[in-house]
């Protein structure tokens, strides 16, 4: 009988444990970004994205997410850096509305920690990144927290006279947290 119990017991852990993350709450989540521009860093965010995601600790392998960001929602701390940035020698929103993020293969490093291959897209650009991630689960929620960088370079992000790297750096910190429940 106390095998029985414990076989029960055992199976609803396992059970417990199989939970599949869909639903991300854009309340709860962000994605920020930091860059120096004279040497000082200066950091900004972006208000408005769409994403679909699948992630069962469990199967780290057949995880897959998509992150549409609207360029246009950059916030910068000053309104005329935002319309500055969603001009066309940065963003061009006009052009370029969404930067999209569509990850490949997720790498289960140890612990808490994961390597999501993908491809990032902006102004009609495609590069292929890694972002180390780590998940951690609250209740119900897990969160996603990460950073890496991009250049940039790769994507035409500051065209022109702002091609150069002597007033705002050619490396971009991008740092999110993403929240999400089950189904």
């Amino acid at each position: 009988m106390k095998k029985i119990i414990l076989a029960f017991a055992l199976a609803g852990a396992f059970s417990a444990q199989a939970v599949e993350y869909t639903q991300v709450q854009p309340d709860k989540s962000a994605i920020n970004f930091t860059y120096k521009q004279m040497g000082v860093a200066v950091d900004g965010k972006f208000k408005k994205f769409a994403s679909q995601l699948n992630f069962d600790p469990a199967k780290p392998a057949a995880a897959k997410a998509t992150f549409d960001v609207e360029l246009a929602s950059v916030d910068t701390g000053a309104p005329e850096g935002d319309q500055e940035v969603a001009g066309k020698p940065w963003f061009n929103t006009k052009a370029f509305p969404t930067a999209r993020f569509v990850s490949g293969t997720v790498k289960p490093l140890g612990g808490n920690k994961y390597e999501v291959a993908g491809q990032l897209s902006i102004k009609g650009k495609t590069q292929d990144v890694v972002v180390p991630a780590t998940f951690t689960t609250q209740g119900n929620t897990g969160v996603f927290d990460g950073s890496f960088i991009i250049r940039r370079a790769d994507f035409s992000i500051g065209e022109g006279t702002w091609a150069k790297f002597d007033i705002v750096a050619n490396d971009v910190v991008i740092k999110f947290r993403i929240t999400a429940t089950s189904k």
